[in-house]
């Protein structure tokens, strides 16, 4: 379970994505039914400014030590830097050896890997970033195009927005859809967007409101029950089959499959957790037709099967 948090800062912290840990980990939602947890910010003593990018400074309540009971460090954008605070990393990788989870945000990715923590792992970080971090760890996995890659134990997320996402994704992981979509929103963000998302993507997204595939998506997430091809979805969105490819690709960063794959194990996440609905038809009601389609991507998504699913997270 995932109780205690420690954010790690050092000088030069980026603000946004501090922000972006302290808003989904340091608020207390309770009364969105949002467990509680002890959110603990820590520099390298407690009680010393630590600068900010910003021209601003922050005062830590906590010192190195806190990082010892964590169940979470999270690691925020810093400036990039040769070298980092010796013992900064040395209560990271102590931390991680004692079973706590990893998760930086942005560029805090070279924490990580000056840690000697991503030797060997899949991971990304900011794609203006990607090449720097590759000559630097060149025995990470770094996938320069994704949103976030969660390892298990470390987790890596891209710039900015994306970070939240990793947050987002986390929160599901261990405390089921009902905790994030509260979390998400109060902060009035998507509740999840998929870890495997293009960061960027070169297609303009058309500068007209209206020329928006919103309606089609709404609509797509109200039928996902229907079956629906590149080519029903260009008829009802009254675009070419090419067009719509490049359009959605603009407006979600993946391919219509994909994102309604990711919609139907969302879906699906919820039913378990809400229902005590039986395989075959939580199936048929997310569209997957049949209970081995739905097991074959629930597992490649989750890591898991949905009954091992429901048996951790069901509320019924």
């Amino acid at each position: 379970m995932l109780k205690t948090v420690a954010v790690m800062l050092i000088d030069d912290s980026a603000p946004f994505e501090f922000g972006v840990v302290c808003e989904v980990f340091g608020i207390d939602r309770t009364e969105d039914g949002v467990p509680p947890f002890d959110f603990r910010v820590c520099g390298e003593r407690a009680g010393r400014p630590v600068r900010l990018s910003i021209g601003a400074q922050i005062v830590p309540e906590y010192g190195l030590e806190a990082l010892r009971e964590a169940d979470l460090v999270a690691v925020p954008a810093a400036f990039i830097r040769d070298e980092y605070p010796p013992a900064v990393l040395e209560a990271i990788v102590a931390a991680h050896a004692r079973g706590a989870t990893l998760l930086s945000v942005c560029s805090g990715a070279f924490i990580l890997g000056a840690a000697g923590l991503l030797d060997g792992r899949s991971c990304t970080t900011h794609w203006r970033h990607a090449d720097a971090l590759a000559d630097r760890f060149p025995e990470a996995k770094l996938d320069p195009d994704v949103l976030f890659v969660d390892e298990g134990d470390i987790i890596t997320s891209a710039g900015t927005a994306a970070g939240i996402d990793a947050c987002l994704h986390l929160v599901r992981r261990e405390l089921g859809t009902a905790a994030a979509t509260a979390i998400a929103r109060r902060m009035v963000v998507p509740p999840q967007r998929d870890g495997g998302q293009r960061q960027y993507v070169a297609a303009p997204i058309p500068e007209c409101a209206a020329d928006s595939l919103e309606p089609l998506l709404s609509w797509m997430l109200e039928t996902l029950d229907t079956e629906h091809t590149v080519a029903s979805l260009a008829r009802r969105a009254q675009l070419s089959t090419r067009t719509l490819a490049r359009r959605f690709a603009a407006e979600t960063g993946t391919t219509p499959q994909r994102w309604l794959a990711v919609q139907r194990v969302a879906h699906a996440r919820r039913l378990l957790e809400e229902t005590g609905w039986g395989i075959d038809e939580i199936a048929r009601v997310c569209g997957f037709g049949s209970a081995a389609l739905l097991r074959h991507h629930f597992r490649r998504a989750v890591g898991v099967t949905p009954m091992d699913y429901r048996r951790t997270f069901t509320q019924c």
